[in-house]
């Protein structure tokens, strides 16, 4: 099935053009930046070898939609999509940061704990809790737990909230507006979840500011790249009998990599993924994005990618 794994496109007025891990992103006469989600598939920060049919266009879409549904209480850098894969928006400066905010002991967070650690990013983590557990959300959670990019740009690292002001990653100022946009977007993005039947677990966020000093929120939000979720019913019952919880997220990729001997960890060789269990990705894949948006998932032509997305895009910017 044709993918999209990488672009080289020569847009009018094109500045320059980063390379994301997933997206690829534009920049137009320093103005508006024209993102493409590609078809690439990353865990624990290293690119897999092939694509994904349509993840690209799931993930823009439902970072679209979630865009719509949360203007009201944040403001974003979204202005169009004018293509299944593509977001165009305005320039802005990211912050260093990336926002994680977790409702549940899971992931990372249940990596450390299950280390013995109790305190993650400088929040302290109470006692008590197993995996998939309910951070208390009348003494504890939603916790905030940060990560800031390494000094050679791959791995994200976990920094407290202390340590990016000492530092001067971000001013207290700004900080205080990140914090405050995070815990309305998880809580939105809680009671959207909840009315599908989902719990959403943990996700993340990235904030820019634009030419005008308003800090928006960049990227994607909500998707299951960026984003765990669980099914709603069904899940007490399944921590009370200490079952693995039925979950819609990236998640079931690293453990399959997890049982193929690869973690990202220097050394290891990427296991090679069958045409078949690719397929069961895409299909995946598509599972969430029904389950997430209540609605159905509709294929973009995929004949010729590439040639699709840039004629919407030139149609876009000649306007």
């Amino acid at each position: 099935m044709n993918t999209i794994t990488t672009t080289n496109f020569q847009f009018p007025n094109q500045k320059s053009v980063y390379h994301g891990k997933v997206r690829e992103v534009y920049n137009i006469n320093d103005e508006i930046l024209v993102m493409i989600a590609t078809d690439r598939l990353s865990a624990f920060d290293v690119v897999m070898p092939k694509g994904i049919p349509y993840k690209g266009q799931i993930l823009n879409q439902i970072a679209t939609k979630f865009m719509q549904l949360t203007a009201d209480i944040v403001p974003n850098w979204l202005i169009a999509t004018p293509d299944p894969n593509v977001a165009v928006g305005h320039l802005c400066e990211p912050f260093k940061v990336e926002m994680v905010i977790r409702g549940y002991l899971s992931g990372h967070a249940a990596r450390e704990y299950a280390l013995g650690k109790r305190i993650l990013c400088g929040v302290q983590m109470p006692d008590g809790l197993k995996e998939n557990d309910q951070f208390p959300p009348e003494t504890t959670g939603p916790i905030i737990t940060p990560t800031t990019k390494a000094a050679n740009g791959s791995h994200d690292e976990d920094i407290s909230r202390e340590a990016i002001l000492e530092q001067g990653i971000v001013s207290e100022e700004d900080y205080l507006v990140l914090e405050k946009y995070t815990r309305a977007l998880y809580q939105r993005g809680t009671e959207i979840a909840a009315s599908r039947g989902l719990i959403l677990v943990d996700t993340k966020y990235e904030f820019g500011k634009t030419k005008e000093g308003q800090i928006v929120l960049i990227d994607e939000i909500h998707t299951p790249d960026s984003s765990r979720y669980f099914y709603l019913e069904g899940y007490q019952e399944r921590q009370n009998s200490n079952e693995e919880q039925k979950q819609l997220s990236k998640e079931f990729v690293r453990r399959w990599l997890i049982e193929n001997g690869f973690q990202g960890k220097e050394g290891q060789q990427i296991p090679n993924m069958s045409e078949a269990y690719i397929e069961t990705v895409s299909e995946r894949y598509i599972e969430l994005y029904e389950n997430i948006l209540g609605e159905k998932f509709l294929k973009a032509d995929i004949s010729n990618i590439q040639e699709r997305i840039e004629k919407n895009v030139l149609a876009y910017l000649a306007k």
